[in-house]
């Protein structure tokens, strides 16, 4: 069969393409390839954690996953709607032997998805998927009776992950590190309206909430971290020193500064990278990116002697390197960031909390910091009705991209990517101008359009 999962797990219109019987089937061959004895905490049998986001879809969802994960003799612990970080950081706390999250993130509501962490609340590699692929709708030994596994609720999950990300900062219980930051927090409708709001005021700051109602269809309806305009307003509004925004599981954070601009996740690493060079937290001093990351945020860390390792998009991918070469911060564009001290996985919750942290403890603005690491002009087209498959290899596109490439020299950049979770082409370029990095990734994506036409 075709390869269903893509950069973050398997993803598409719930009730059409992620069906009940789909999660059904995923859980039975997820936790097949997951819940091996070896992951059974204290010689009892494996458990699962089982997790979701706001929109209306997973609760059914979550329901047939749970069902089927029970069906193979694996205990179920189901904390609801939590913010997918949360539930990766349930994994490894709780010693499960893997976890289940019915999320499609930044993804307008009809959408929905279903993704795993395995054990210590890692995301899967290829082969893994490869595997669980393998045994979809695979005839298998079923126990009966008393091996069958037991589905329960775990409601004190939220507060622990609540505690866990204020712990990260460092500070001794009770202490109020971020007290005096006025901060908006835009949570998307999604997963983290109760912890985001929660774990910032633990942490002292003044906390403005918008977009946390979240009544199972408004999830990322124009809020969020791809609709960041009124949060943009509601900062200049209130007169707040930053404002930060959250996708639909929380996995993601984008920033504005008090004048409601824009620091994207490529600025957000590079102030927490430079932040931990000068406290001697940044393993190797390096920072870990995808093929995505803007060229300015490479320029800026190599002035501050901050290596660059690249890797593909998918955060899973950042997570691999940085657990191959010991490295303690990665990330993506989007917001996803890695602090590894800290998680396993993108922490949008985390991410606003340590960036907020640096504010505090070096009395400066998120203009200030965002300001030491520019971006050059970056236009991202995505070219829909093409064969995404034909992108690397078609003469005519390859000799335009090298014309593009080397017109712009070393002040610019072409990335053309076939996208893992959308039917499309995305056309990248970077250049010196505004002007020059439209005229160029136009014409690219004309190309493209014409020559991969299906």
């Amino acid at each position: 069969m075709s390869r269903l999962f893509g950069t973050d797990g398997v993803r598409g219109l719930a009730n059409r393409d992620i069906t009940a019987r789909l999660a059904l089937q995923l859980a039975v061959a997820g936790s097949r390839v997951l819940a091996q004895p070896e992951n059974a905490p204290f010689g009892r049998r494996p458990v699962a954690i089982v997790g979701r986001d706001t929109r209306v879809s997973g609760e059914f969802l979550a329901a047939s996953t749970s069902a089927g994960i029970a069906s193979t003799g694996v205990d179920v612990q189901d904390v609801g709607v939590l913010p997918t970080p949360g539930i990766a950081y349930a994994v490894k706390s709780t010693g499960a032997a893997f976890g289940v999250v019915i999320s499609a993130s930044h993804n307008a509501m009809p959408d929905n998805g279903i993704k795993f962490f395995g054990p210590g609340g890692t995301k899967l590699t290829d082969a893994q998927e490869d595997e669980i692929l393998a045994l979809l709708d695979k005839d298998w030994n079923r126990p009966t009776g008393a091996q069958v596994g037991r589905i329960a609720r775990y409601p004190a999950a939220a507060d622990e992950f609540t505690e866990h990300l204020v712990r990260g900062l460092g500070v001794s219980q009770g202490k109020q590190p971020l007290s005096g930051l006025t901060v908006v927090v835009d949570c998307a409708h999604g997963a983290a309206s109760v912890v985001g709001p929660a774990a910032l005021r633990q942490a002292g700051a003044e906390v403005i909430v918008t977009a946390a109602e979240p009544n199972g269809y408004n999830i990322n309806d124009g809020v969020g971290s791809t609709h960041i305009d009124n949060l943009r307003g509601a900062v200049v509004e209130q007169q707040a020193d930053l404002g930060v925004a959250f996708d639909g599981d929380a996995d993601r954070c984008l920033a504005v500064d008090a004048l409601g601009r824009e620091v994207d996740g490529d600025q957000v690493m590079g102030i927490l990278a430079l932040g931990m060079k000068e406290d001697g937290a940044l393993a190797d001093d390096t920072l870990v990116v995808t093929v995505m990351s803007n060229l300015g945020l490479r320029l800026a860390m190599e002035k501050r002697g901050i290596r660059i390792e690249e890797t593909a998009v998918g955060d899973r991918y950042v997570l691999e390197r940085m657990l191959k070469g010991g490295y303690s911060l990665g990330g993506e564009q989007s917001g996803h960031v890695l602090l590894l001290e800290h998680g396993t996985t993108g922490d949008g919750v985390q991410t606003a909390l340590h960036v907020m942290h640096r504010m505090a403890t070096s009395k400066r603005t998120l203009a200030d910091l965002a300001a030491e690491v520019p971006k050059l002009p970056q236009v991202l087209i995505n070219v829909k009705g093409v064969d995404k498959t034909r992108a690397g290899s078609d003469p005519t596109v390859q000799e335009q991209v090298a014309a593009v490439e080397a017109e712009l020299g070393e002040t610019g950049r072409v990335l053309l990517r076939a996208s893992g979770t959308e039917p499309v082409i995305r056309v990248m370029v970077e250049a010196a101008t505004e002007e020059d990095a439209h005229s160029q990734a136009q014409h690219l994506a004309t190309v493209v359009g014409e020559c991969l036409a299906l």
